[in-house]
C-alpha cells in the first residue's frame, strides 16, 4: 500500500511542488494540504495520514506546536512527522526533537532527498544525522534539569540500559551488535524492546529522553 500523506506549508508553491513530486511516485500517495499548523492538526485527525510534512514556521500555530498536538500523548496512534524548514539551527533541531518528530530536512536539499525521507521516516526510521542529534541534545537537553522521564528507565533490564547506552552514542544496530558480541538481529530486539518499553517511537526520541533524564550527560 501507498504511504499516505499531508503536506502542511504555508506557501502555495511549495506545497504544490512537494506534491508533484510525491504524487510521482508509485508507493506515495498525497491525501491533502494545509496552510497553518491549525490546518494541519485538523488535515491530520480526519485524514489520518501515515505521514505529514511539516513546516515550522506558519502563521497561527507553528510547526512545532501543531506536531505536538498531532501526536499528542499516544505517539504510537498518530503520523509520523517530517519537519522542513529553512533554517538550519539547532534550536529547531532540538524543538524538533521534542515535539517528537522522527525527521528533520531543510527545504533547500534536492527534491530526490525528499522522496527518500519520505520513505525512510514512513518505514519507522528516524532522519536525524547522528552526530548533529548527540550535539543538539547535549546542548540543549543536557542542561536541563531531570525531567519525569527518569520513572522509564526503571522498566529496562541492565542489558537494555545499556543498549540504551549505545543509542544515545549514535551506534546503529550492527555497531551494537559488535560493541556487545551479539547478533544483529538480538541487537535490534533489544532496541525494540528498549522503544517500546520507554514508549518512544524511535531511535532519535529515546536519545531525547536518555538525556533528558540525565542517564546520559554531555561528554560521556
Amino acid at each position: 500500500m501507498a504511504v499516505t500523506v499531508v503536506i502542511a506549508d504555508d506557501q502555495t508553491m511549495v506545497r504544490q511542488s512537494f506534491r508533484a513530486v510525491l504524487d510521482a511516485q508509485p508507493d506515495i500517495e498525497v491525501i491533502g494540504e494545509a496552510a497553518t499548523g491549525t490546518e494541519a492538526v485538523a488535515a491530520c485527525r480526519a485524514l489520518r495520514p501515515d505521514l505529514v510534512l511539516m513546516d515550522i514556521r506558519m502563521p497561527g500555530l507553528d510547526g512545532l506546536a501543531a506536531t505536538r498536538l498531532v501526536l499528542g500523548d499516544g505517539r504510537d496512534a498518530g503520523p509520523r512527522v517530517l519537519v522542513l524548514t529553512t533554517f538550519d539551527a539547532d534550536e529547531y533541531v532540538y524543538g524538533a526533537l521534542s515535539a517528537g518528530a522522527s525527521g528533520f530536512l531543510l527545504k533547500d536539499s534536492p527534491l530526490d532527498d525528499l522522496v527518500v525521507a519520505v520513505r525512510m521516516v514512513a518505514a519507522g526510521n528516524a532522519l536525524f544525522a547522528p552526530a548533529v542529534t548527540r550535539r543538539v541534545i547535549e546542548g540543549f537537553a543536557g542542561t536541563r534539569p531531570p525531567t519525569q522521564n527518569v520513572g522509564r528507565l526503571s522498566e529496562l533490564t541492565a542489558r537494555e540500559l545499556e543498549v540504551l547506552r549505545l543509542i544515545a552514542r549514535g551506534l546503529s544496530n550492527a555497531d551494537i551488535a559488535a560493541q556487545l558480541v551479539i547478533a544483529e538481529q538480538t541487537a535490534k530486539t533489544h532496541v525494540s524492546r528498549v522503544l517500546g518499553k520507554l514508549g518512544v517511537r524511535d531511535r532519535a526520541q529515546a536519545v531525547v529522553l536518555a538525556y533528558e533524564a540525565k542517564f546520559v550527560v554531555p561528554g560521556q
